[in-house]
């Protein structure tokens, strides 16, 4: 019977091993698939003038290849979605977790799920018929295609990854912890912000983890109301992601202009390792102190 046991579990332990070599196996690919098919465009063009050119005509003739304001955009529209979407979904995290009542946070946990199941271009449809008239109207401008209508959009679709995430690891913080509090003197709302938050701050900052990965990768709900126009950014301009730039011209491309979309691939998951990268350093660094 031991040597049994022994063998299902040396064999569920080599499908498990075998599961994780392919994903990092896939990761791999990717990388390497991207590197080869994006690095000759950036030799043609020049690294200095494809990262920090200002204007992009792949079209044209003779043509432009300059990214910088894709770059700037993807920064600039992430940070803004990650200013308004953390601190709505930290928040409403706490509530549902610690302070809702059984049948409200029932009702706000479904809702949550049902937010995250929309799809992307259900957002974009949304974004499009009702946020871009309304920015429109509210600060008289032109066009209600830009930067802060994609900010917003993309402030609400990071929420679900931000509560959900938030809310589980609220959960698993020990109630003695809480219980040890209170006992203290400590009130309720004290003890969930300086006792249950920073319990759970490696789950939290996971969620945020996880925010950041799906506001930089959206495309297609991002296309639909930021005007997709490749201008430097403004709060009320039609602005281009790197997403986007990839997404709206691949159909037609060929060419330099084919290797140029792989090169702005590959550096937009550069960027995403690099601030995935950075996010963990800190926490890792935060957690040992």
């Amino acid at each position: 019977m031991k040597s049994k046991k022994k063998l299902m579990e040396d064999i569920i332990h080599a499908v498990f091993l075998i599961l994780g070599l392919v994903t990092v196996g896939f990761v791999l690919l990717i990388t390497v698939y991207l590197v080869i098919a994006g690095i000759p465009a950036i030799r043609q063009i020049g690294i200095v003038d494809f990262l920090f050119g200002q204007k992009w005509a792949s079209t044209a003739n003779p043509p432009s290849y300059g990214i910088l304001p894709f770059i700037l955009t993807s920064i600039y529209g992430t940070a803004g979605a990650i200013i308004l979407g953390v601190p709505i979904g930290f928040l409403s995290a706490v509530y549902i977790a610690k302070i809702a009542s059984p049948k409200v946070k029932v009702v706000l946990q479904n809702a949550v799920s049902m937010l995250s199941g929309i799809p992307s271009v259900v957002y974009g449809l949304v974004g499009m018929m009702v946020l871009v008239p309304g920015i429109r109207m509210i600060f008289n401008v032109p066009d209600g295609a830009s930067l802060l209508a994609a900010i917003i959009v993309l402030a609400v679709m990071i929420l679900p990854s931000i509560i959900n995430v938030s809310v589980t690891a609220l959960e698993a913080v020990p109630k003695e912890y809480e219980d040890a509090s209170l006992a203290l003197g400590a009130t309720p709302i004290e003890t969930y912000f300086k006792v249950s938050v920073p319990s759970a701050k490696s789950g939290i900052a996971a969620a945020v983890v996880l925010g950041v990965g799906r506001a930089i990768g959206e495309a297609m709900a991002v296309i639909m109301v930021s005007g997709n126009a490749a201008n430097m950014p403004s709060l009320f301009q039609s602005v281009r992601f790197l997403t986007t730039a990839v997404a709206s011209e691949m159909s037609y491309s060929s060419g330099l202009q084919r290797q140029a979309l792989f090169s702005i691939a590959l550096v937009l998951f550069l960027f995403i390792m690099l601030i995935n990268a950075s996010l963990n350093f800190f926490l890792k660094r935060s957690k040992e102190k």
